[in-house]
């Protein structure tokens, strides 16, 4: 019996244990919406600050409907609660799968969670501090006498949300491939043979992440994520599933099988 069948439970206590795992969840993103509740003006400046150092100091937010302001702050306040809360939530995560693995499996789903959070601070981070002036200077570069930019904060906080989320995935895409040669689904043959499809993809998709069709901004994606897919081939190489190795396990297997036959 293998470590995965003497976890196995019956599908109703898998039931009864995600609805405990998710409500404890629930409630460490609401204790952290409370807690990041408390400091909102202070999240708000420190998301608002790319756009304040190109706009200038003097620059002011508006807000165009009476209850717009609070619930931007309310909305910024739940994401920074899922922020604070993200321990808790890998950790029920990895709970919670753990008991369907393999023992060799489980070895490399902790690493994974930590280089998964790793690099989507990476992407965030890259985004905020690098992309985020020169793409909020381009496009202020619109404005002129009659023409003046006037953001709102619940438009900018959609925004940099939404590109911030879109960095970090972006640079999960080194585990993601590495995990995908652990599992077989790719090669370090397949990842090399395809580079030059996988740079038109790149190219494609800073186009449609960067908030410009600049192509100062593009190259500013594009480079990095080039950086990534080789960082990926890398990953692949050392830790993708050994073709050679199992295929002469299963070639010792049955020749073991073989000479038992002969010997009976």
């Amino acid at each position: 019996m293998t470590d995965r069948e003497e976890d196995r439970l019956p599908f109703t206590e898998h039931l009864s244990e995600l609805r405990d795992r998710l409500i404890r969840c629930f409630i460490a993103v609401f204790v952290g919406f409370i807690v990041a509740y408390f400091f909102k003006e202070r999240l708000f400046d420190i998301l608002n600050a790319p756009l304040v150092k190109v706009m200038g100091s003097e620059t002011k937010m508006i807000f165009t409907g009476l209850p717009e302001a609070f619930f931007t702050y309310m909305k910024l306040s739940f994401l920074a609660g899922i922020v604070l809360a993200t321990p808790v939530l890998f950790y029920e995560f990895w709970m919670f799968i753990s008991p369907g693995l393999y023992r060799d499996e489980k070895k490399f789903l902790i690493p994974a969670i930590f280089l998964s959070l790793f690099f989507f601070i990476a992407g965030s981070s890259f985004g905020y501090f690098v992309v985020f002036p020169y793409g909020f200077e381009f496009l202020l570069s619109f404005a002129s006498e009659n023409i003046q930019s006037m953001p709102s904060m619940k438009e900018y906080l959609s925004f940099s949300s939404k590109m911030l989320l879109a960095f970090g995935f972006v640079f999960e895409l080194p585990l993601v491939l590495t995990l995908m040669a652990r599992m077989g689904l790719v090669t370090v043959e397949f990842l090399k043979k395809n580079r030059k499809y996988a740079v038109l993809i790149i190219f494609i998709v800073a186009a449609i992440i960067t908030p410009g069709p600049d192509v100062i901004s593009q190259v500013m994606m594009a480079v990095p994520l080039m950086f990534l897919y080789e960082l990926s081939i890398l990953g692949a190489k050392l830790f993708g599933k050994r073709h050679d190795t199992k295929d002469g396990e299963q070639e010792e297997e049955q020749g073991n099988e073989e000479q038992e036959n002969i010997d009976k």
